[in-house]
Parts: C-alpha cells; sequence; structure tokens
C-alpha cells in the first residue's frame, strides 16, 4: 500500500464506502471481509491494517465525512463541540440522513457516538475539565441526534439548534 497517505485514505474511505453498500442488503452479521474488500476492490490486508473491525470502520466514515464537511463549510471549529457550530453540526447530520437511517435500521448507533467521541475527545495531556466537557456534549449530542432520528427528522437543523441553545444556557 505504500505510505502515502492521501492514498490511504482513499483505500480505506473505499472500504468504508463498500460495507454501507453491503449493508443496504444484508445484515452486518453477514458481511464477511472478503466481501468488503472485493467490493472495494482492495485488498484484505489493507482492511486489516487499519481496522480491528466493521463498526470501526463505519466510524471512520462518520469522522471523514464531519472533516469533509467542515473543510467544504469553513467551520473554525470542528475539534470540539463549541455553541456557535450547533447549526453546522444539525445541518451536516441533516445532509447524511440516509446513512445514519442506515445505520440505526443495522442497530449500529454506538458507531455514531465512537465518531463523535474521537472528534471531540482532546489529545493527550488535556486537563480533567475538559475531557469531562467533551465526554458531557458528546454524550448529550448523542441524545439529541438520536432522539432526531427517532423522530424521523421531524425538526429542521434550525430547529434543533435552537433547541440545543435553549438547553445549555437554561441550564447554566
Amino acid at each position: 500500500m505504500g505510505g502515502n497517505k492521501k492514498t490511504t485514505e482513499f483505500l480505506k474511505e473505499c472500504l468504508a464506502d463498500a460495507l454501507i453498500q453491503l449493508l443496504q442488503i444484508k445484515p452486518i452479521e453477514k458481511i464477511t471481509v472478503p466481501e468488503i474488500a472485493g467490493t472495494a476492490n482492495v485488498g484484505r490486508t489493507t482492511y486489516f491494517r487499519h481496522f480491528s473491525s466493521k463498526n470501526e470502520l463505519l466510524t471512520f466514515k462518520l469522522i471523514r465525512l464531519w472533516e469533509r464537511w467542515g473543510e467544504e463549510h469553513l467551520l473554525s471549529e470542528r475539534r470540539k463541540y463549541d455553541i456557535s457550530n450547533a447549526n453546522s453540526f444539525f445541518q451536516f447530520n441533516y445532509s447524511i440522513r440516509e446513512l445514519l437511517l442506515l445505520i440505526y435500521e443495522s442497530n449500529l448507533q454506538s458507531v455514531i457516538y465512537d465518531a463523535f467521541y474521537q472528534i471531540m475527545m482532546p489529545q493527550h495531556g488535556a486537563n480533567a475539565i475538559d475531557c469531562y466537557k467533551c465526554r458531557f456534549f458528546s454524550y448529550g449530542l448523542f441524545g439529541l441526534l438520536d432522539e432526531w432520528v427517532k423522530r424521523g427528522f421531524y425538526e429542521t437543523p434550525d430547529e434543533m439548534a435552537k433547541t440545543i441553545n435553549e438547553l445549555v444556557t437554561d441550564n447554566l
């Protein structure tokens, strides 16, 4: 596979896309690594070199989608929750609602939380309060998103951003 980071990221994303494609036709338990690799036209060693589970592969895809969204929308803060980016957070999740619904149909909601946590978690050496704050917001955002998905994305992203702003400011 070589050391080219762009190529590595591309191949990892191909694997993730292949898993998503396969999830549309069968349950995750019935999807094999050789099947994922074959659908992605990638060697299965590429999968094992970078991932230890199919859940990890989906988490990677969600993180990558968020990073891409942040770049495209010029978000100044992408690696932690900030009240100013609440609208973008909900716009992003609304834009990937088909994927979120597939994840829910597959009973894989934990990959969504894992992605939130990895995106928000401070680097090593952060003080305790920063770690607690990241954990608090990642669980809170997951809870709001979970309810929003279960309600069929009934509210608009703007309404969801308003809701979280009210929740945060009313409880300070």
